[in-house]
């Protein structure tokens, strides 16, 4: 019975994972659970699994959560804020922490969880991207298990198993392509959030989702792989495979390649984090390559997908760029949910800002380095929309 605590538990993560808990409950037992402000969801989560403690977003919900909560025959313990899901993050003998919050927001209830020598399950790609330069020295320090729980970075990991530590030549992330990848660049000026959030093949978040439209997902997978796997960049390429069949794959030195395929399907690489070095026996369907069909991969199109490169130049740059990469996507893509911005005028602000960054670059960054820049990036970025005459 391995003890897991859930940070992000009313999101797509955080719901998956409780749906592992409840098909295998003689494996996982919860510890706690963080969320947002669902409440109504969080009140269900905590009746069916019990956790020992929960944190949720805003204070002034507390009350809510204790009357939707009454009855269920015991008390668990309810903080609220950053302060409370860093505390549910380190909290009891749960010995796995699922970092499924959305954005920069998952780095310091991750790192708490590390400190309290807690392996990680994460799914939270924007702690490594952002926050790499720290976090790395403390699972080093603590010696705890880092275990990708996204689809592409747990396919390496999977083809991984085995490998020669020298035996590594290459990295292949495979890309949906989005909602987009059908459509001509020249109509990407037209489109909008709700024909952004439709992805073809996955059941995401907003933000997720919109990453993937613009292929930044794939940008920031790239960096998150530098870090997990310690390799170059030029030894790590991006692919698109409409299918999704394929997760991703490994090039080994003698030009043997390994993918990891299945249907897309969030619970598998969550599964094995949560399992790993095992296997779990699950009920759920097979991979029928005569369903599958055809599969197919083309090159990205640089000029369709400009973030790749923002990525790329990011994570190269080092130091605090990627926070400030990341930071600046995310307040970029909230503008375009909200409809303040246009959609090709995501890669603008985050171009603007890795470009005004430049020069105040810090290559060896502490935590504060990495928050600081992070904040800046943000207030750059939401400065520069409103300045309608730099977007052109």
């Amino acid at each position: 019975m391995k003890q897991i605590s859930i940070l992000g538990s009313t999101g797509s993560i955080g719901t998956q994972t409780l749906e592992i808990v409840a098909q295998y409950p003689n494996q996982f037992q919860v510890v706690g659970l963080s969320c947002g402000t669902n409440i109504q969801l969080l009140a269900q989560q905590i009746k069916e699994f019990r956790p020992q403690i929960v944190a949720i977003q805003n204070e002034a919900q507390i009350s809510s959560l204790q009357n939707a909560i009454a009855g269920v025959g015991y008390k668990p313990i309810i903080l609220s804020g950053e302060k409370g899901t860093q505390e549910v993050a380190r909290y009891g003998d749960a010995q796995t922490v699922v970092s499924g919050i959305v954005g920069c927001a998952g780095l310091l209830p991750t790192i708490s969880a590390i400190e309290s020598g807690k392996d990680i399950a994460l799914a939270n790609k924007e702690t490594l991207i952002a926050g790499g330069p720290v976090v790395l020295p403390l699972v080093a320090k603590h010696n705890i298990k880092l275990l990708p729980a996204d689809s592409e970075h747990s396919a390496i990991f999977q083809c991984l198993q085995g490998v020669p530590s020298d035996g590594l030549r290459k990295i292949i992330l495979t890309a949906s392509g989005g909602s987009f990848r059908d459509l001509p660049v020249e109509s990407l000026s037209r489109v909008t959030v709700a024909d952004a959030l439709k992805h073809p093949n996955w059941t995401m978040g907003r933000k997720i989702t919109i990453d993937s439209a613009t292929l930044m997902n794939k940008g920031l997978e790239v960096i998150e792989a530098h870090y997990l796997f310690g390799v170059d960049y030029e030894q790590i390429g991006i692919v698109i495979h409409p299918q999704s069949i394929i997760h991703s794959l490994i090039e080994l030195q003698d030009t043997s390649v390994i993918a990891q395929m299945g249907w897309p399907d969030m619970r598998l690489p969550l599964l094995y984090a949560l399992s790993w070095p095992k296997r779990i026996i699950t009920d759920w369907p097979s991979l029928d390559l005569i369903k599958a069909g055809d599969l197919t991969f083309k090159e990205p199109d640089h000029n369709k997908y400009p973030c790749m490169k923002l990525a790329y130049a990011a994570g190269k740059a080092g130091g605090s760029m990627p926070a400030v990469l990341n930071a600046a996507n995310e307040q970029a893509v909230a503008l375009f949910l909200e409809e303040k911005i246009t959609f090709l005028e995501i890669p603008q602000l985050i171009e603007h800002c890795c470009e005004v960054f430049d020069a105040q670059n810090t290559q060896t960054p502490s935590l504060d380095d990495i928050l600081q820049a992070d904040q800046w990036a943000r207030k750059e970025a939401l400065n520069l929309s409103t300045k309608s005459k730099i977007l052109v």
